[in-house]
């Protein structure tokens, strides 16, 4: 009797991680805790209405949009959509109005992620995208920033300050000192300020294989090059060294949270250098070159554009290939 053997032939992965995509959004969420933690300390009830009302809204929109538009299965427990409303929260000022808040994690969700058949199929950041979005289209309300209060209890009528970015640009001298860009006493977004807290982030997302370092690291090595270049060469136009320039802005947040989405980023070690590497360069020229502050939303969004040139350019060797 001859015993017959079947074969199955699936495409890859062949050998399951045990990851799933909850936990790998659960474990960015867990790593975002230490500087959501610093933004409601620095800036109080605004800080938790802004990122609360942000979360709520991108999961409600994602739910409504599947359901009753789509006509699909929600996926709103993979945490995909509670991910994009905490980056989208951490990346707005604490005194926006509530409802600006409401119509970016619309765009976010219906817009840049949605529209493109959703979870792994969108071609731009999310959250950037609704945060662009929004500086677009109210920029006043996404230039003014308010001041390092601890534990304010008030939201819309908070005092307001300039960025560290903002204020070296206009007056052309540097007043900050390190420590006060690594532990938050500057102005900015809800998440940006801590430097610290972000680090802590960062290797927590190293520690459990979440990123790779390729593309912070190449973008920090970049715009440290370059803005050190620049201020060697003409102390007086650009008074801020590559340090300064790291340490201060959403640099860390958008390098490390929102440049290493899977989606949007690079498939190979060399294109993600070379992603990283764009990023860096585009937002030196945004920051020194033109009217903007910051750059770094911007420049991740025009690189999540050639993201796809360079997954198609730049492969790894097949196995039989020397």
């Amino acid at each position: 009797m001859i015993e017959k053997k079947i074969f199955y032939v699936s495409p890859s992965p062949h050998v399951h991680s045990g990851d799933t995509i909850l936990s790998k959004m659960g474990t960015v969420v867990f790593a975002l805790l230490p500087a959501y933690f610093v933004g409601i300390y620095y800036f109080g009830l605004g800080a938790l209405v802004v990122t609360s009302v942000s979360m709520l809204s991108c999961i409600t929109f994602e739910y409504l949009i599947q359901k009753h538009l789509l006509n699909k299965t929600p996926t709103i427990s993979d945490g995909s959509a509670l991910l994009t409303g905490l980056l989208l929260g951490l990346n707005l000022p604490s005194n926006i109005p509530y409802w600006m808040v409401m119509i970016s994690a619309l765009f976010s969700i219906g817009i840049a992620k949605m529209s493109f058949g959703g979870l792994g199929q969108n071609i731009f950041n999310p959250a950037l995208t609704g945060r662009v979005f929004l500086l677009i289209s109210f920029p006043a309300h996404m230039t003014v920033w308010p001041a390092n209060l601890p534990l304010n209890m008030h939201y819309l009528d908070a005092e307001t300050a300039a960025t560290a970015l903002s204020i070296t640009k206009e007056y052309a001298v540097n007043t900050f000192e390190i420590k006060d860009l690594l532990i938050g006493h500057t102005g900015g977004s809800i998440g940006e300020i801590s430097k610290l807290a972000l680090l802590i982030g960062f290797f927590i997302l190293l520690i459990r294989k979440v990123i790779t370092w390729h593309i912070p690291i190449s973008i920090f090595t970049t715009v440290f090059i370059l803005s050190e270049l620049l201020h060697l060469a003409f102390p007086h136009s650009f008074p801020t060294t590559g340090l300064f320039q790291i340490l201060s802005g959403g640099l860390m947040l958008g390098s490390i949270y929102m440049a290493t989405d899977y989606a949007t980023s690079p498939m190979t070690t060399k294109g993600m250098l070379i992603y990283g590497v764009g990023i860096g360069i585009i937002t030196v020229i945004i920051r020194h070159f033109s009217i903007y502050p910051e750059g770094i939303s911007f420049a991740i969004l025009l690189m999540n554009g050639v993201t796809p040139l360079l997954n198609k350019y730049i492969k790894p060797k097949r196995f039989w290939e020397d």
